[in-house]
């Protein structure tokens, strides 16, 4: 008889696997922008990723949140924020690899492809800690506004060395960036704003507060206040020249859902100093450069999400047995293991696409992105928690315990949805994007390079043109409208770079007949075992 004591039948640590040599999907979605296969740095990030180092800090870091600390014991006012040193070690780790602000210096071939490669295989390990690192990748665009101050930053936030000490930027080797751009009463509407900002010499006074202000402690903030000519860009410096601290009152953090390794608080201003980035009035036009590419790393993220679920409940039926054999050998799993790998694959394909694009100067990929990015952050981070959810399910019980780390997964997912513009704002962003005849043409050049090479494929883009015939009338069904756009997206670089299983499971499913949005239900002819091999090899 059986021992009824010993350990059998569960599936052994994921550790020790490269996430990026093993990753079949990421190395076809690169391949077409770039000879990546055997990039040196993403071989290391991938080796990193996948270690039982890195997954030892992943939960801890969650398990123990930061702690604020507004005072000294002095009673001196000191805003800082405490962290557990496994997220300090990710930190180290993330800017080491050169993924916050790098590639805008760099001057390799596609830096911002190899950067959003490693984005998204390091946010495999743990995705709070990306929040200062996708923040101060996308403040270098914006700060490129001002001359002096881009000067002043930007060699700073480019540094490959994580430096937390509370010093002017002058004086560190490396910083980091964030922004303040929320409150009370707007949210989304940044233009009700009330934070003022008032003019002194070189500088502006600010007054006011921030409802959302993640990472409040790293080294500089992109802030949005009302100038007198209207709302306005500042820069604004945790620290100041003279060695004092700029007045950044953190009245408490967040208790969140998920992130919970990363901090994110509301901030009060009082007279705290900051530096106008553009002109009075244009802070929208400012910021918005910072909203595109953290936008980027909206998708990079979710993809990654979508990734690492996908992983892991590929290794757990792999190495579980139910019901006479291996749950991966049972036909109801194989169908939900390659339904959830064709959705992760072209969540990953889009993501690539975009990121491949930021390094294009010309007004065709600009066009490109100004109409894929909103379309891939409503869907692409709006499928992430259906997706993970049913991936925890694949671990049943198991998957619903912490250590599984899936729920970590689990509460992170909703988030990309909501930062940088919830469902609907990234939606009417789209109906926006197609007012511009250039939007149009760019999103039908894409999926038009894959025109007749599947016919259902061509029947769905005629049908979004039929749905466009009334765009001005569009908003309530925005989200229909914006949805099929990105599933014609993601169809047109799947037939075009994936394999033919890959392209014909996911068109049969997504793009001909009444799909219902289910995992597990791809046709019955599709070559399961074939699609479910390709996610860890």
């Amino acid at each position: 008889m059986a021992d009824p004591f010993a350990v059998t039948n569960q599936a052994p640590p994921l550790q020790g696997v490269n996430f990026f040599t093993r990753d079949a999907a990421l190395g076809d979605a690169l391949r077409p922008y770039g000879d990546l296969a055997a990039d040196p740095g993403l071989v290391r990030i991938g080796e990193v990723a996948g270690s039982e180092e890195a997954r030892s800090h992943a939960l801890p870091a969650n398990q123990n949140p930061p702690v604020l600390r507004t005072h000294d014991r002095y009673g001196n006012r000191v805003d800082e924020v405490d962290f557990h040193p496994s997220w300090h070690w990710l930190m180290e780790q993330a800017v080491g690899f050169g993924l916050q602000a790098a590639p805008w210096t760099s001057s390799q071939d596609s830096p911002h492809l190899t950067r959003a490669a490693g984005f998204y295989l390091w946010s495999q390990v743990e995705p709070g800690h990306s929040c200062p690192i996708s923040m101060t990748y996308a403040a270098v665009p914006a700060l490129r506004a001002d001359e002096r101050l881009a000067a002043e930053w930007i060699p700073q936030l480019a540094s490959t060395e994580y430096d937390v000490r509370r010093l002017p930027g002058a004086a560190k080797r490396g910083v980091l960036a964030g922004m303040g751009m929320t409150e009370k009463q707007g949210g989304s509407d940044v233009r009700a704003n009330l934070t003022t900002a008032t003019p002194t010499g070189d500088a502006y006074l600010l007054d006011g507060h921030k409802w959302f202000c993640s990472a409040p402690q790293v080294d500089v903030f992109l802030v949005l206040a009302q100038a007198p000519d209207g709302l306005s860009c500042f820069v604004v410096p945790r620290m100041l020249a003279d060695g004092n601290r700029n007045t950044f009152a953190l009245q408490r953090l967040k208790d969140k859902l998920g992130n919970r390794s990363n901090a994110s608080s509301e901030v009060e201003f009082h007279s705290t100093v900051g530096y106008r980035l553009g002109d009075e009035g244009a802070g929208v036009r400012t910021i918005i450069e910072m909203v595109a590419a953290t936008r980027l790393d909206c998708v990079l993220g979710s993809a990654a999400l979508q990734r690492r679920a996908l992983v892991e409940a590929t290794w757990h039926t792999q190495h579980r047995s139910a019901f006479g054999g291996l749950l991966a050998d049972k036909p109801a799993m194989l169908n939900v293991l390659a339904d959830l790998a064709i959705e992760s694959e072209a969540a990953t394909t889009l993501a690539m696409r975009l990121a491949a694009a930021v390094d294009s100067s010309d007004q065709q990929a600009a066009a490109f992105r100004r109409i894929g990015l909103p379309l891939a952050k409503f869907w692409v981070c709006k499928r992430t928690s259906f997706m993970v959810a049913e991936a925890l399910e694949c671990l049943g019980g198991n998957g619903f315990v912490e250590d599984s780390g899936l729920p970590l997964l689990f509460r992170e997912s909703p988030l990309n949805s909501i930062w940088e513009g919830s469902g609907n704002v990234n939606a009417l962003d789209v109906l926006r994007a197609l007012r511009r005849p250039e939007s149009l043409e760019a999103w039908l050049l894409e999926v038009g390079a894959a025109q007749g090479a599947d016919h259902r494929l061509d029947a769905a883009v005629n049908d979004v043109l039929q749905a466009l015939s009334d765009i001005e009338g569009a908003e309530a069904g925005a989200r229909r409208l914006a949805a099929r756009m990105a599933l014609c997206l993601q169809a047109s670089l799947l037939v075009r770079y994936s394999t033919p299983a890959v392209a014909d499971a996911f068109v049969a499913s997504r793009l001909a007949g009444d799909w219902g949005g289910v995992f597990g239900t791809l046709p019955r002819t599709t070559p399961f075992r074939e699609i479910v091999e390709r996610t860890i090899g």
